[in-house]
């Protein structure tokens, strides 16, 4: 699936992410992709944006939707003209925005779930939360720090950082295809946030994730990056 290049605004930006088995992933992500392994475990987590001002690239910002976004992600990797390629499978999209629940997967790349979402933000605290229309939900707090969680497998936060840069490009499921969407932040820059709780029935799902498989990373923000988003080819 092709559409024009996609430009807008990333308002706010939150990454939440985990370590898991590689082979409980494995079993979840499909062919020709493959878990992306760090230190001997598989990253995947959720992402939940909001973008303003999107539309083709060219037209005014006022013509541009705004929306909040969630998307479960898995860091992985495959093989393309001889080389080894990596980014993210994304599962499952999740929006605020009735036209993206109706157009995603027909006029641009991935299905996506209508949701309705709960933000608050004040202070540099962060609450972002939603139940989509199959029942799944989401639910962080966190609030902004100077500090990268020492615990991470990553050990600082430029090692964080350059790995999830180099996610920029995603495949979704569509049908018995991958529509592919690559995002080119005109700037790069994480900050670290200290979540006191997260909650992802994705991920708390014991038929996919058995108890001891998985385990909160780190939690990474970024805010008010002009972007562009191009299509891939699909696979």
């Amino acid at each position: 699936m092709r559409i024009p290049t996609i430009h807008g605004y990333i308002d706010r930006r939150i990454l939440i992410n985990f370590v898991a088995e590689p082979d409980v992933v494995e079993r979840i992500v499909p062919s020709p992709f493959r878990p992306k392994i760090y230190r001997g475990k598989a990253i995947v987590g959720i992402c939940l944006i909001r973008l303003k001002h999107i539309k083709p690239k060219g037209l005014p910002d006022l013509v541009g939707v705004n929306s909040e976004n969630g998307a479960h992600r898995i860091a992985v990797e495959w093989d393309e003209d001889g080389a080894i390629k990596s980014g993210v499978y994304i599962p499952r999209r999740d929006t605020s925005l009735k036209l993206n629940s109706i157009a995603g997967g027909r006029f641009f790349p991935g299905k996506h779930y209508l949701a309705k979402f709960n933000v608050e933000e004040k202070d540099e605290n962060y609450h972002v939360s939603f139940k989509s229309s199959d029942a799944t939900e989401i639910s962080i707090d966190a609030r902004k720090t100077t500090r990268f969680n020492q615990q991470s497998i990553f050990e600082t936060l430029e090692n964080a950082s350059l790995f999830f840069e180099k996610g920029d490009l995603g495949y979704s499921p569509n049908g018995s295809n991958f529509d592919g969407l690559q995002l080119k932040a005109y700037k790069w820059e994480v900050q670290p946030l200290e979540v006191s709780n997260v909650k992802s029935s994705f991920f708390e799902n014991k038929d996919i994730f058995p108890d001891g498989s998985i385990a909160f990373d780190n939690a990474l923000l970024m805010t008010q990056v002009e972007h562009e988003w191009k299509s891939a080819i699909s696979k």
